[in-house]
């Protein structure tokens, strides 16, 4: 995997008990937790992951 650059979710706890970051690639938007970062992330669809963050957002 190419260097990825990762974002921490802007809702994650301030205490880091509850992190998620996120990595954007041109084919897939890859997902960690940032409390172990080498378990391997998971990866969607830029397209899939759109439609996650619309359904999120709707909530």
């Amino acid at each position: 995997m190419t260097h990825l650059h990762w974002y921490k979710s802007s809702y994650s706890g301030t205490q880091g008990d509850s992190c998620v970051e996120v990595a954007v690639a041109q084919l897939a938007v890859h997902v960690r937790d940032s409390k172990d970062t080498m378990l391997p992330p998971f990866s969607v669809s830029p397209r899939a992951w759109a439609r996650f963050i619309e359904h999120a957002a709707a909530d």
